[in-house]
């Protein structure tokens, strides 16, 4: 497994060197994680989203049903469903009710295809642990039943809702983050993209990103090459999900793939942080999507955690880049303005 260096692009104060967790044991983790993925997972995987596309959704709603693992909250987690938009709140027990805390609402990975609330439980958790704040997780509609615009439609109305009822659920409107994972990660650019280029909501504080889908296509990078087949999320399984979402749309919109907004339309994003794996076919698009936020005028900070393979995020074994990944998104949005 190739080590790519630690790269920040514009890093921010509150992303002390000093706060990595050692490299070796990210790397021994990962290493552990790829060998012990099933043989032949990802190319059932994809075969399922394929007869999906292809009209037969029984073998998706398996993976679905597999991968849907109902999360045991802590008693001091406060948690709320919420019907319309589907969402659930997080937010620590002990603080009063009343009490208007910082948001983030966040969006699950898995191609646009597969996860739910359920998936990013962990990650909700864990955040609010370490940074005191609530989290809103939103369950959008997936593909390919309800291909692009249906999810980022919904997250947006869930955006739209939390500025609406901010001082009644208990969030600071001025402190109000959007973020995600992978697939989830795209639709928390795409959102953002959208309102940068509309009139009326409230302004988004910034963008939590973790290996985010920023090219809705094969972008035949180097790290795509390298790590296609094996390293948690392999080349033919993101080739499935793009045709999922898309549904025969045009990948270049930038409401689609972000890579491809304007500068002007990135230079009115707020604060950035991505956070990459090292072993994972997305991670030079983030690169270069990080270059093009900071020539935007953007105020970006990059990490790429070395050794690590896509998922560590949502399916356990990468417990190191998990922690480092939770910590970075807490000091990032606890940054002085």
């Amino acid at each position: 497994m190739r080590i790519f260096s630690l790269m920040i692009l514009m890093a921010l104060t509150l992303l002390p060197a000093g706060a990595q967790a050692p490299s070796g044991r990210m790397n021994a983790e990962a290493a552990a994680f790829v060998g012990n993925l099933p043989a032949g997972l990802q190319a059932s995987q994809e075969a399922a989203v394929r007869k999906a596309i292809a009209g037969d959704h029984s073998a998706l709603e398996a993976v679905r049903a597999a991968r849907n693992v109902a999360f045991e909250v802590p008693a001091d987690i406060a948690v709320t469903d919420v019907a319309d938009p589907p969402c659930r709140i997080y937010r620590p027990a002990s603080v009063p009710a009343d009490t208007l805390l910082p948001l983030l609402i966040y969006l699950h990975g898995g191609g646009w295809c597969f996860g739910s609330i359920n998936s990013c439980a962990a990650f909700c958790v864990e955040f609010v642990h370490r940074s005191g704040m609530a989290v809103m997780a939103v369950d959008y509609p997936l593909a390919p039943g309800h291909p692009w615009p249906s999810a980022p439609d919904v997250c947006s109305k869930a955006v739209d809702f939390v500025f609406t009822h901010a001082a009644e659920l208990g969030f600071d409107d001025g402190r109000v983050s959007i973020g995600g994972d992978s697939a989830g990660g795209n639709l928390a650019l795409s959102v953002a993209l959208g309102r940068a280029g509309s009139e009326g909501g409230g302004p988004l504080e910034s963008l939590i990103l973790f290996y985010p889908v920023v090219k809705v296509w094969n972008d035949g990078s180097q790290s795509w090459r390298d790590y296609g087949e094996g390293f948690g999320l392999d080349g033919g399984l993101m080739d499935a999900f793009n045709e999922a979402y898309l549904a025969g749309r045009d990948p270049h919109d930038p409401l689609i793939s972000p890579f491809c907004a304007s500068g002007h339309l990135l230079s009115q994003l707020p604060p950035v942080l991505m956070v990459s794996a090292d072993c994972d076919i997305l991670r030079d698009q983030a690169v270069e999507m990080c270059g093009k936020l900071s020539e935007a005028g953007v105020d970006v900070a990059h990490r790429i955690l070395p050794g690590t393979t896509h998922l560590f995020i949502t399916v356990a074994g990468q417990s190191a880049a998990f922690d480092e990944a939770v910590g970075l998104a807490a000091s990032f949005m606890r940054r002085k303005k």
